[in-house]
């Protein structure tokens, strides 16, 4: 069963089988506002936990998503290149960004589970 993991700078990942399914939370595409880019990563570049991703680019700023622990990307959301939107109509769903294989699960234990993330955002 997938088990949902949060990250102080609003990404969650999604994680099942030491595959995480990473994207950014309804709360930070609220903030950004609309996407118009999204810049997706190369599939096999391998991240430690903190590197910047992905960069995100909506009408009033561009941002880094950031590698939520350290793996290597086996796929990455190619719908997000013809609709960018998707981030914002679906930040949970369909309008994830990446998938990573994980090198060091025990990286997990110091992300948030949903109710620490929601105390989080306040």
């Amino acid at each position: 069963m997938a088990k949902t993991y949060f990250t102080e700078d609003h990404e969650w990942l999604r994680v099942e089988g030491g595959v995480a399914t990473v994207g950014i939370t309804d709360y930070a595409q609220a903030q950004l506002g609309d996407l118009v880019f999204v810049e997706l990563p190369e599939i096999g570049r391998k991240l430690a936990k903190g590197d910047t991703a992905v960069v995100v680019e909506s009408v009033k700023a561009a941002s880094d998503v950031y590698a939520p622990a350290d793996g290597e990307i086996t796929e990455a959301n190619a719908s997000l290149s013809a609709d960018p939107s998707l981030v914002n109509s679906a930040a949970t769903g369909d309008g994830w960004l990446w998938k990573m294989k994980l090198a060091n699960e025990s990286q997990l234990d110091s992300l948030m589970d949903e109710t620490a993330y929601k105390a989080h955002i306040g």
